[in-house]
Parts: C-alpha cells; sequence; structure tokens
C-alpha cells in the first residue's frame, strides 16, 4: 500500500509535467497553457461549490424525513476529493476531478466506492448487552456486568 502511494505521489505529477511541458511545446506559449491551467481551476472551484450545495440540500432534505443520506455523504466526500484534483494544476487531476465532479459520472464511481467499501468495512451492531440481543435499559444487566446505578448513585439494580 505504501509503495502504490509513493507511486502514485511521484509518477502523477512527473507526467503531469511532462503533459504540460509537451503542451507549452505544442503551443508554443507558456501563457496559454498557465491559462488553461488557470481556467479549468477557477471553472473546477465553480462547478464543486455548486454541485456541493445541490448536495448538502439534498442531505438536509434526506434528513429532514428521516432517512440516512448516505449516497449524498459519499457524493459530498467525492466532490470535496474532485475540487482538490481541479485545483491543483494538470491536466490528468483535472479530467479526472471533472469526471468526479459531474453527477452522471459520479454515479456509477461512488457504486464501485460503496462495493469497495463493503469489501473493506465490517458493520458491527452492539448495545452493550451482547452479541445482538436487545434489552430495554431498565432491566437486569446480564450475568457477569456490573449492577445498574439509580440516579442517585446507589446500585439498585432494575427499577
Amino acid at each position: 500500500m505504501l509503495l502504490r502511494l509513493v507511486l502514485l505521489l511521484t509518477l502523477v505529477p512527473l507526467v503531469e509535467l511532462y503533459l504540460l511541458v509537451w503542451l507549452t511545446e505544442l503551443w508554443e506559449s507558456f501563457l496559454l497553457t498557465v491559462g488553461l491551467i488557470v481556467l479549468t481551476g477557477i471553472l473546477g472551484a465553480t462547478l464543486a461549490r455548486i454541485e456541493g450545495l445541490r448536495v448538502l440540500a439534498q442531505i438536509r432534505e434526506r434528513t429532514r424525513r428521516g432517512e440516512l443520506p448516505a449516497d449524498e455523504l459519499l457524493d459530498g466526500v467525492m466532490i470535496l476529493l474532485a475540487a482538490a484534483l481541479l485545483v491543483t494544476p494538470g491536466l490528468i487531476t483535472d479530467a479526472v476531478g471533472f469526471l468526479v465532479l459531474i453527477p452522471f459520472t459520479r454515479a456509477p464511481a461512488r457504486n464501485l466506492l460503496k462495493r469497495w467499501l463493503k469489501g473493506k468495512v465490517q458493520v458491527v451492531h452492539h448495545c452493550g448487552h451482547g452479541p445482538g440481543e436487545y434489552r430495554p435499559i431498565d432491566a437486569e444487566p446480564p450475568p457477569g456486568f456490573p449492577p445498574l446505578e439509580d440516579e442517585d448513585g446507589t446500585q439498585g439494580g432494575a427499577r
């Protein structure tokens, strides 16, 4: 994993630099290349803000209805990452950032991310009594657990 990260952080900037130098030589204009980088950064930041506000409104609406906004939260994280990629100078990072920022290309990426996360994350439900065992809070504690405390701090067990 560390090797992949080191390769990513070294090879991507080298390829980006090569592409920017190649583009400067192709256009024979350093200012045009810098202008493209600035333009994509401004356009990306603006689109990220618009998409972020739209997803935030969706999160608020879903939570207002009492639903879990899982997809919208993933979208929010992806928009934040896309914004970081778009303000980073380079053509590859801009292309990936725009692809993640656009809603119809973000949806398949979100589904891939969800599939990857399901393989990496283990969800455990635990209420403090035992695995899969749910009891009211005022019930007797299970064997081996300390007795419950009353409101005055004394140990009185179930009420």
